[in-house]
Order: structure tokens, then C-alpha cells, then sequence
């Protein structure tokens, strides 16, 4: 693995999981999706995702997936590493999907267990270990049980990082703890650990987590960043301290299914239009008042959002 070690170095921190902004005719907003990235890395994001699960990633066509690579790509011109998420329920499309990342440049890929399918662990590992075969950028594998309704098991996970030399780190969205600690006994303290569940970004640094690809930092980027840097500076009040101050928010900001109270966090910061294409759709007015009430307390809310 030594030709990841470079890439494994650098591919820590918040790796922010950016929405997808769409115009209110449910088209993909570029422009503000360029600003979106700017913002971040200006915030200190020490690395930027598209089109993972925040991304509405099954909401869009495969093209668009690739033309929101492409755009994210020439927007961080490098300043910071990019994941963008190419996983896909269709084994073909996410073979297509990782190998565009490559093409542009991106410096992992991370890849989501197949959703709605259900595969058996000896499917799972034929699929990942294909899809790793297929490139040779790093790939991050993202398992979220809650999403996909398949748990990527331990030793799964395991076998693949000792046949592919080219998958380094999971996301893992799993509040199953002990899951996370057996990952890295069985994969190495030099495999790349994110936590993927809010509250356990921190935690997971103590165990010797590598970082967090926390939706929350489409909010709060700079506080999200610094629970790592602190961490990592040694500062371990600052980084607790951090992980209490946010979980109001994040508790907040999964009263409903991600990213509609991003989005609608979003608009009231005046950061984007508040567009989901169907089936997902905006919270509840009740829960929306309620974001609101909390967000106060984070950001600055423009005027004519917050007075609707």
C-alpha cells in the first residue's frame, strides 16, 4: 500500500458532504454549487464530497452525477482532496461512475453498499473488490445500514482491504460502536475510519477514527473542522466542548431524512434555494419553525427567510 500512504495522510478532517443545489424548476444550480465549495474550503473543510447521500445522488441522472463531479472538480482546483460518492444500486453504473472520477481527477472515490438489493456478504465483496479492480484511485467504502438495509460486515470489509490495496477507509453510518471499534482491529489503525453518524464524530477520533463526512458541516463547516483540528492539535476540551455545542443542531437537523432540513436550513441562511426533487420534499412547517429556533443560535439567518 505504499503508494497510498501520501493520499491516506492527507485524506483526513471533515470531508464535507456538500447538498446539491437545484433552481426552483428542480434543475442542478451550478453556479451556487460552485459558491457552496468555495465557502467550505474558505471555512475550513479539510476536503469535499458530491454526490453522496446528502447529494440526493439517486434524484439525479447518471450524467448530471458526472457533470456535478466535473464541476466540483474544476471548483476546488485541488486546494483540498475530493471524494465524490459513485456508488449506485447498479453494479455497471457505479463501475462508470468510479472510473469518471478518476478520469477528472479526484483523489478517492467513495463508494455506498448497494441500496434496495439486499446482497449477501460474498456478493458484496464481489462487488467492491470489482469496482477497486476497475481503478487505481483510492476508494473509501460507505456503509449506512440505515439507508441500504445491508450491513457490510467486519470481516467483509476485512477480506476486501487484504485482496485491494487500493481501499484505504470507510464511512461508516453506523451507531453500532462496537462495529467501529473491530474495524480497525481487523483492517489496521492505519485504516481510514470517518464517522458518517453526527454524533459520533468525536468518539470515533478516540478510537483513532481518521475524521467525519458529517452532513452538519453543510452548516457549520468551521466548528465540523474544528472538532478534528482540535482533536488533532491535542486539545481534547476544545474537541468535546465542540462535539455538545453542535449536537443540539445535529439532533435538530435529522428530526426528518437528510438533506431536507439541510435544505431548509440552507435557504433560511440564504445560502441556496430550498429545493429537493420528489420523492423527498422540504420538512414540515412545524419542524421548519423549529430549525429555525435552533439555527439562531449557529448562524446568521437572512431576514426575508426567516420571516416566511
Amino acid at each position: 500500500m505504499n503508494q497510498f500512504v501520501a493520499v491516506k495522510q492527507k485524506l483526513r478532517g471533515s470531508i464535507a458532504p456538500i447538498i446539491t443545489p437545484f433552481n426552483e424548476d428542480f434543475s442542478i444550480d451550478y453556479d451556487t454549487l460552485e459558491r457552496l465549495i468555495h465557502w467550505h474550503i474558505e471555512s475550513g473543510s479539510h476536503g469535499i464530497s458530491v454526490t453522496g447521500t446528502t447529494g440526493e445522488p439517486s434524484s439525479l441522472t447518471v450524467e448530471e452525477r458526472v457533470k456535478v463531479m466535473e464541476t466540483a472538480a474544476k471548483a476546488i482546483s485541488k486546494r483540498v482532496p475530493f471524494v465524490p460518492g459513485t456508488g449506485s444500486t447498479n453494479h455497471q453504473e457505479t463501475l462508470y461512475l468510479t472510473k469518471k472520477a478518476q478520469e477528472i481527477g479526484a483523489d478517492a472515490a467513495m463508494v455506498i453498499v448497494p441500496y434496495y438489493n439486499k446482497p449477501s456478504q460474498h456478493a458484496l465483496y464481489k462487488h467492491f473488490k470489482a469496482v477497486a479492480d476497475s481503478v487505481d484511485i483510492p476508494i473509501i467504502v460507505y456503509n449506512i445500514p440505515g439507508r441500504t438495509a445491508t450491513n457490510l460486515h467486519v470481516d467483509t470489509l476485512a477480506r476486501l482491504v487484504e485482496d485491494c490495496p487500493n481501499i484505504i477507509g470507510v464511512k461508516e453510518s453506523n451507531k453500532d460502536f462496537e462495529h467501529v471499534n473491530r474495524v480497525l482491529l481487523k483492517c489496521g489503525r492505519d485504516f481510514l475510519l470517518y464517522s458518517g453518524i453526527e454524533l459520533l464524530c468525536y468518539p470515533m477520533l478516540a478510537i483513532g477514527g481518521a475524521g467525519h463526512i458529517s452532513a452538519t458541516a453543510n452548516i457549520a463547516p468551521d466548528k465540523v473542522a474544528e472538532v478534528y483540528n482540535a482533536w488533532a492539535d491535542g486539545d481534547i476540551k476544545r474537541s468535546q466542548d465542540l462535539h455538545y455545542e453542535l449536537m443540539e443542531l445535529n439532533d435538530v437537523l435529522f428530526k426528518d431524512t437528510n438533506p431536507a432540513p439541510l435544505k431548509a436550513a440552507l435557504g433560511m441562511m440564504g445560502k441556496i434555494k430550498p429545493v429537493l426533487r420528489m420523492p423527498m420534499d422540504l420538512p414540515s412547517e412545524e419542524l421548519q419553525k423549529e430549525i429555525r429556533s435552533v439555527l439562531k443560535h449557529y448562524v446568521e439567518l437572512q431576514d426575508e427567510v426567516t420571516s416566511k
